[in-house]
């Protein structure tokens, strides 16, 4: 079953000058349980179909449904309520609250939501313990490494238990086993609870533990492989 179908997708910029296609007609669909790498050389549009997908940004032109639902229709505000209810990001700066423990970073989507204080606690300090930071839920971002940051990035997007999750060069600040660390746990929560995982990629690590891989190339899709 489809959760995202893509229908000629194009996002233009300076379209009354000099128009620039960071995406031109992009047909693309994605299953429930994908573990999907997009790749390309800087400008060939992966951050921009991430952005798009995750309704940060609006096309030019074509339809995204999620869950049979136009979201390309949506109001602002309806956009922003949807996009917390179903899709999680990761990002390659964390985007971490500074004044907040990794405890109150997960759940604080979780506080928008409605849920209760009981049901927040139970679930953040499962979420933490999943990643392997039970014993850090009450230190703050500037206490903890990269990788640890990174690890409450995921929890944090998984809090809300989105349809997705959306990682923008997710390694792309960490050392090497940080990096190695975090995409164990990414495939480990990918095939133990079947949690979609789209990337957006320069790391050869992460197309290596992909199981599906779109090659963009100014703005259009060159190749789709679906590994065995």
């Amino acid at each position: 079953m489809n959760i995202i179908e893509i229908k000629n997708l194009s996002k233009v910029y300076d379209e009354k000058t000099m128009p620039v296609y960071a995406l031109n007609g992009v047909d693309l669909s994605f299953k429930q349980g994908e573990f999907t790498s997009i790749v390309g050389p800087s400008g060939s549009g992966k951050t921009t179909m991430l952005n798009l997908l995750g309704g940060l940004d609006t096309p030019s032109a074509g339809t995204i449904m999620i869950d049979n639902k136009d979201i390309t229709g949506l109001k602002s505000r309806q956009l922003i309520d949807f996009r917390m209810r179903n899709i999680g990001f990761v990002f390659q700066s964390f985007n971490l609250i500074p004044v907040l423990t990794a405890k109150e970073n997960v759940e604080f989507i979780m506080q928008l939501q409605g849920v209760s204080k009981e049901l927040r606690d139970k679930r953040t300090i499962e979420l933490l313990g999943s990643v392997g930071l039970g014993d850090k839920i009450n230190t703050r971002p500037n206490k903890l490494s990269g990788g640890q940051q990174q690890r409450v990035a995921v929890a944090r997007a998984l809090a809300s238990k989105p349809k997705f999750i959306l990682a923008d060069e997710p390694t792309a600040n960490l050392d090497s086993k940080s990096a190695e660390n975090l995409l164990e746990i990414m495939e480990k929560l990918n095939k133990e609870e079947n949690i979609t995982f789209i990337f957006s990629t320069h790391d050869a690590r992460v197309v290596a533990k992909a199981r599906r891989v779109i090659t963009l190339e100014d703005g259009k899709i060159v190749s789709d492989v679906l590994k065995n």
